[in-house]
């Protein structure tokens, strides 16, 4: 196994093999019905944002704050956040938005500050912790209390060199508690807070987020959807998928581990001849390719339930990183821009128009259709009880 490669769990390998002896795949129970209308209405999007921001949800990378005192600014969900990295390596997330009377105190995309100001009327905030600094002719105000005037601050937390926010501020979980130790085991290997974005493309789409998430987890079309391209590389209807809690994991078997096998080599396997994608729920997922890791963040448009926006980024970790790596990765990102921009994409935009045309009907989601069945299943528990 080359340096490049991340060993998969053997029980997953073997797992795999059988499959492809066989010519069968993991299956869920049964088929399930998921109504139209979950990806048309307003008042299901306004439950499923309601819920996003009870949960830890991955924003930045720690990659783009190198240093104390820089900063980014991101709109999370309707929410315009700054991210501050703060004196002893944490981050922390306030909102954009100055106490005096609303305006947001940051309007650069990233930077250095040691403090932020509202350019309304001046107010400025330490970026060491979000506390009001200074209030300009403060004598024609009734007193202040600074102590419930600094910016308003939100939990995060740096794992896996992911910067994650919780909008809910819960402390009694922590982002470990939430992702669990089979998440992390599988994030571990990537030495993630080690590595540097290589590719950063951001799109927006007149497609609901769930769709996006569904078409980069589906095992069943990629030799009808994508012939010549990716069908070529990937097996169809063949996986092996692994719950882990509320997330969970899909194993898909590239067409040369079939020729290994064949030939009676298949033993110690890696990425290079399997691919995964972990969907940290909601709307995270981490596809493995052997020199680098692309990461899905999708999100809902805050206002209309048939549009998205997705983030698409490639992290390949320093200690392998080279030129040569670099351009495999942009040919990597080529052959995905094409196959989603092309295929996929306008695929997912017929799905979302059809389900605006007939609200009434159900979609089915397959046995062989396990993983996207998952995301389903894990909204209707936390949203249909």
């Amino acid at each position: 196994m080359s340096k490049l490669d991340i060993r998969i769990a053997p029980e997953v390998v073997q797992a795999m093999l059988a499959h492809l002896r066989h010519d069968t795949t993991d299956l869920a129970a049964q088929d399930i019905h998921v109504p139209a209308e979950h990806f048309t209405s307003p008042e299901r999007a306004r439950a499923e944002i309601a819920l996003m921001k009870t949960l830890p949800l991955t924003v930045a990378h720690v990659s783009e704050l190198p240093e104390p005192g820089d900063f980014i600014t991101r709109e999370v969900l309707g929410t315009p956040l700054i991210l501050s990295r703060q004196a002893d390596g944490t981050v922390q997330a306030f909102l954009n938005m100055c106490s005096h009377r609303g305006g947001r105190v940051e309007a650069e995309d990233k930077g250095t500050r040691r403090v932020f100001t509202c350019r309304y009327h001046g107010w400025s905030f330490d970026a060491k912790g979000g506390g009001l600094r200074a209030v300009p002719f403060q004598s024609s105000f009734e007193q202040i209390e600074r102590e419930s005037h600094g910016l308003e601050r939100f939990m995060t937390e740096l794992r896996h060199g992911f910067v994650f926010v919780d909008f809910s501020n819960n402390t009694a979980r922590s982002v470990a508690d939430y992702l669990g130790p089979e998440v992390d085991a599988q994030l571990e290997p990537w030495q993630l807070e080690q590595s540097v974005i290589v590719i950063d493309r951001t799109f927006t789409l007149g497609i609901n987020w769930k769709l996006l998430v569904d078409g980069a987890i589906d095992v069943l079309h990629s030799q009808f959807l994508h012939p010549g391209t990716v069908g070529e590389l990937f097996e169809t209807n063949i996986g092996v998928f692994r719950q882990y809690g509320r997330h969970g994991q899909l194993f898909t078997a590239r067409k040369k581990l079939r020729t290994l096998l064949d030939s009676g080599q298949a033993a110690d396997i890696g990425t290079r001849y399997m691919a995964s994608n972990l969907v940290v729920y909601p709307n995270l997922s981490l596809i493995a390719a052997p020199e680098h890791i692309e990461c899905w963040s999708v999100w809902p448009d805050p206002q209309d339930p048939g549009k998205a926006t997705v983030n698409i980024r490639f992290y390949a970790r320093k200690a392998v990183l080279t030129p040569e790596i670099e351009q495999r990765a942009q040919k990597s990102w080529a052959i995905l821009h094409d196959a989603a921009s092309k295929e996929d994409w306008p695929m997912e935009e017929w799905i979302q128009q059809n389900a605006a045309l007939r609200p009434g009907r159900t979609f089915r989601y397959g046995r062989s259709e396990i993983s996207a069945q998952h995301l389903h299943r894990q909204l209707a528990l936390d949203l249909d009880h």
